[in-house]
């Protein structure tokens, strides 16, 4: 199994959300870590197994984009 790399930009106002959900959650062999862009916002990698890495991808795009 491959490892890969997805990144998702969380805007400012739902890095602290994001970042606290994280630290909490078990996230198993995935690894986050988080980045601050200068734009307003964070960007948020995710590392992992490819297939754990991409819906750990596509569910906070989907989070990001609800509210």
């Amino acid at each position: 199994m491959s490892d890969a790399t997805y990144v998702a930009f969380v805007p400012a106002k739902k890095c602290d959300r994001l970042r606290e959900m994280l630290q909490t959650e078990d996230t198993g062999p995935l690894e986050w870590k988080e980045r601050r862009a200068f734009s307003g916002g964070s960007e948020f990698y995710f590392s992992g197994p490819s297939a754990l890495a991409r819906r750990a991808h596509a569910y906070v795009s989907e989070w990001v984009i609800a509210d």
